[in-house]
């Protein structure tokens, strides 16, 4: 499958999804974030305080990974998406762009003030039992 055709079905599952974790910082740190993926910027919006752990670490070092998966009882339907990419904080008409879809899948973030943040993704993996035992779908950024 070529990476257009694996970026298009890894967008798919990402976009019924809604919560990633998010792993940055040395020593290493987890949070577990609510998100919108922009798929033509191939990236993803998070909102959180710079004033956090996970943020204060991502503001001192951007590299972050994280995971993104449901919970099926069945081996056989596991599916889930692993990922690599680079975090900064947006400003101006990204910010604005960002935290109007943010905010439009989620409500409730209209009264919250956190900062918008943008994973601008360099890698994707995705593991789709669904296809076949171990099925594997990647996307690389060509930079």
């Amino acid at each position: 499958m070529s990476d257009s055709s694996s970026l298009d079905a890894i967008s798919r599952y990402l976009k019924k999804q809604h919560v990633l974790s998010l792993c940055c910082g040395d020593p290493v740190w987890c949070a577990n974030c609510f998100y919108v993926f922009d798929r033509e910027r191939v990236a993803f919006w998070i909102m959180t305080e710079q004033e956090t752990r996970h943020g204060q670490q991502m503001t001192a070092a951007p590299q972050v990974a994280g995971t993104i998966n449901g919970q099926p009882k069945s081996v056989m339907l596991i599916k889930g998406v692993q990922y690599a990419g680079r975090i900064a904080l947006l400003e101006g008409e990204d910010e604005a762009r960002a935290r109007h879809y943010y905010i439009r899948r989620f409500p409730v973030a209209a009264r919250v003030s956190a900062p918008v943040w943008e994973i601008r993704l360099d890698e994707l993996k995705m593991t789709n039992n669904a296809l076949g035992f171990g099925k594997k779908l990647s996307w690389i950024r060509e930079h």
